[in-house]
């Protein structure tokens, strides 16, 4: 359950009108006017994705983390805009989601998520559905591997997708050794990830010897995230 990943399709770091924020947690405004902020979560090691219209002020939330969901909401108030999702691009094992606490700081806010993972939201999605905000929109595509309601969320130029854990850099699913890499795009993938380049047997194969310990709050956080967020009390 690594962070989520930025797979940038046609340059999007590299767009005409490229505005660089001075904090850390500034990624770019491009000058179509479409504002991508890159943030993270450091216990879960989790990108959290905010995308918004600067001219209608419309935005929505990548993969919102419960820890840092208090930070989102005082980033999208700081900026002006008008949070219209909370996204997840699957039923996390490794945090619990911010999208229900989001959705009940920010009137008008939904939260998102597909309909095969069998969790809770306000609103459902299947392959080829869409999410609109402002000029802006997000096509939903079905990811399925690291769970059944995995979603790939391809900005509507096709300048950037936004995997979850579908596909991470050089790996996929659970992969654990990025070597820092953040951002990647679908060329360097289909020619350098060890695991895309696999026959089908072979994937299988890697993929049933990794080994790895299961997530420290998957205890916690799947059970949550059924729930949008929500956690039991303590007995």
């Amino acid at each position: 359950m690594g962070p989520g990943l930025l797979l940038r399709v046609h340059g999007l770091l590299r767009a005409p009108g490229l505005l660089w924020g001075r904090c850390r947690r500034a990624f770019s405004v491009r000058a179509d006017g479409l504002l991508l902020r890159q943030l993270f979560e450091a216990k879960s090691c989790t990108y959290t994705y905010l995308l918004g219209d600067r001219a209608t002020g419309e935005a929505l939330l990548i993969d919102p983390v419960l820890d840092t969901a208090s930070r989102d909401a005082q980033l999208v108030q700081e900026l002006g805009l008008r949070l219209l999702y909370a996204v997840n691009t699957h039923c996390h094992a490794d945090h619990v989601t911010g999208s229900g606490l989001l959705r009940s700081m920010i009137p008008g806010c939904k939260s998102v998520i597909s309909r095969l993972s069998g969790a809770k939201a306000d609103l459902f999605l299947e392959d080829g559905d869409i999410l609109t905000f402002g000029r802006f929109a997000l096509e939903a595509r079905a990811s399925p591997g690291h769970t059944d309601g995995c979603l790939t969320f391809v900005l509507s130029d096709h300048s950037a997708a936004f995997t979850g854990d579908a596909l991470l850099i050089r790996g996929c699913g659970r992969t654990d050794f990025q070597q820092g890499h953040t951002v990647s795009t679908v060329e360097e993938e289909r020619r350098l990830n060890p695991r895309l380049t696999l026959s089908c047997e072979d994937f299988i194969k890697v993929m049933n010897s990794l080994n790895l310990p299961k997530p420290t709050q998957i205890d916690m956080a799947v059970p949550a995230n059924m729930r949008c967020g929500v956690q039991e009390p303590p007995s």
